[in-house]
């Protein structure tokens, strides 16, 4: 965990390295990828998702999510994405979202700033966390298309959320435990 910890306090230094316009269009090759060493960092104020294979950006992904609210998620219902460190919990081909990609909200960060919350009465007593966050693609049949992504229009109901194709991508090169970092 502190290797996480240290390689995202670097992030801006390599976040600059390379051509960002070319890691939005640059094709993985998962044969190529450890993916033991793949992290993905989630950005709210930027609507981008990072791909990392240890210090090494390799992709940029568009995302939206719940709402325009980038505070931390509250409770069931808020429509906010969490902040914190979390990890995949299950990977699955969904007919909804092409691909889902469960994370383990809540995990143990995720209950102590909910408790936190309730005892300084930010939270009712009753309330419930929520659970059920993942990244997936759009959700064509309900007219929720890949533009969505590109306008950043949230729609999600915390979840992160790639255009179709980005996900079925980074569905191949990442696996069960790859650790993800949302911040504000």
């Amino acid at each position: 965990m502190w290797r996480i910890c240290f390689l995202f306090s670097l992030l801006p230094l390599f976040a600059f390295e390379h051509n960002n316009n070319d890691l939005y269009s640059v094709r993985l090759n998962a044969a190529r990828i450890d993916i033991d060493k793949v992290f993905l960092l989630v950005d709210k104020s930027d609507y981008r998702m990072y791909l990392y294979e240890d210090a090494t950006l390799i992709k940029i992904y568009k995302v939206v999510f719940g709402n325009e609210d980038a505070r931390d998620k509250y409770v069931q219902g808020d429509r906010r994405t969490p902040d914190g460190t979390f990890r995949i919990l299950a990977k699955r081909y969904d007919n909804r979202w092409s691909r889902f990609l469960l994370l383990d909200y809540p995990n143990i960060e995720s209950r102590e700033k909910f408790q936190q919350r309730q005892a300084r009465g930010l939270i009712q007593k009753g309330a419930d966390i929520g659970g059920g966050i993942g990244i997936h693609g759009v959700e064509y049949a309900s007219g929720i298309r890949d533009n969505y992504v590109e306008q950043r229009i949230n729609w999600t109901l915390g979840c992160v959320s790639l255009k179709n194709g980005d996900v079925n991508e980074l569905y191949d090169v990442v696996k069960v435990g790859t650790p993800v970092v949302i911040r504000p």
